[in-house]
């Protein structure tokens, strides 16, 4: 079972708005540092959102901030990531990212595509 597994992505209107989903198996997300990083074509990768392992502090890259919005379900051990007024640079594979004992554990990332 691959440890983390990431769903929700898909093609929306400039504007709109998707709810990203990270399930994490094999550990328990309140004990790790959870965040969000994106990969677009001929770009660096984008680290875009972090959750601390206690749940008590939030980070964002400053171009998402106030439109995205990072979350965790410790009872299903879900990370989201809510993204409105989404823009065409925001278009994007978003991968979910695991800090597990100094090991770096990646989902296989969601397609996030925003145009019109």
């Amino acid at each position: 079972e691959e440890p983390l597994v990431e769903s929700g992505g898909g093609l929306v209107q400039p504007g709109g708005s998707l709810k990203l989903s990270c399930a994490a198996s094999g550990f328990q997300i309140r004990d790790v540092y959870m965040s969000w990083v994106r990969s677009a074509p001929g770009k660096q990768p984008q680290w875009v959102a972090g959750m601390s392992s206690d749940g008590g502090t939030v980070y964002y890259t400053e171009s998402v901030k106030g439109r995205f919005i990072i979350s965790r379900e410790e009872s299903n051990e879900i990370v989201s990531l809510q993204m409105n007024d989404l823009k065409p640079e925001d278009s994007a594979v978003y991968y979910c990212n695991a800090n597990v004992g100094g090991i770096n554990y990646w989902g296989q990332g969601t397609q996030v595509t925003v145009a019109s």
